[in-house]
């Protein structure tokens, strides 16, 4: 099961962010595999950041001093705490992308988080699509559609999708630092909340209260199925796609 959750969303919780983690792991039981991203996008090209910008002169500076990405030491930046605390869990694997990796416990998380590649780091190869196929669910705790990782996936489907953008980040090789590029997807999540909507009015997706916030549960090989239908409909000019996030 992916996971997205807010812990703010839920209100108060005994035990905070270890407590919800521990919660999620104790439904799934021990047959059951929790994936969370653990994005670093303060690792990646600074170009494209925007919350907030930084002026063009620091560009090259941040390109040359950013520490090398390491799955053991390099935080998630606005993931969440569940997200942090799930990626420092003993037993927790996590996937070897600088800037879009994904964590794990249980029998599958080494299956689902090996051999990331830099480039499609969102798309076939990557963990996130591999979710699908081991009969896996995403979950949204506290959260809306617009953080559903899993419609990145089937943006790469989507009309005008094109590998143009140049992504970047710093990453550790046999101990040398480097900063690496390679060519993605220009992100966009401005209407995942309309096609979240869509797909719940197809009766697909299990919605519920949970503390103050709304879990919503739904098949993932489902949700991809439906999403690339929708994109084929919705976003039949690649115009329309001008000034879109490039991050993940």
């Amino acid at each position: 099961m992916l996971a997205h959750v807010s812990l703010s969303a839920l209100g108060w919780v005994v035990g905070g962010p270890v407590a919800v983690v521990q919660a999620l792991l104790d439904v799934l039981g021990p047959r059951g595999t929790l994936v969370v991203p653990t994005y670093s996008g303060q690792n990646s090209e600074p170009a494209y950041w925007r919350d907030p910008p930084v002026p063009q002169p620091w560009w090259d500076t941040i390109r040359a001093a950013m520490p090398g990405f390491h799955v053991k030491v390099t935080p998630t930046h606005g993931m969440g705490a569940v997200a942090e605390v799930l990626r420092n869990w003993p037993v927790a694997r996590r996937s070897n992308h600088p800037t879009a990796s994904f964590a794990a416990i249980g029998p599958l998380a080494d299956q689902l988080t090996e051999r990331h590649p830099l480039s499609p780091m969102l798309g076939a190869s990557s963990p996130l699509a591999r979710i699908g196929p081991a009969d896996g669910l995403v979950l949204l705790l506290g959260v809306g559609h617009d953080r559903n990782t899993s419609l990145h996936l089937a943006e790469y489907g989507a009309p005008g999708a094109a590998l143009s953008a140049r992504h970047g980040a710093a990453v550790s090789v046999q101990g040398e630092r480097r900063w690496v590029t390679w060519p993605d997807l220009i992100f966009e999540h401005a209407d995942f909340a309309a096609l979240g909507a869509a797909y719940e009015r197809t009766g697909a997706v299990r919605v519920g209260p949970v503390g103050h916030g709304t879990a919503r549960l739904m098949p993932q090989t489902d949700l991809l199925r439906f999403a690339g239908a929708w994109f084929a409909q919705h976003r039949a000019d690649p115009s329309r796609r001008a000034g879109a996030a490039a991050g993940p």
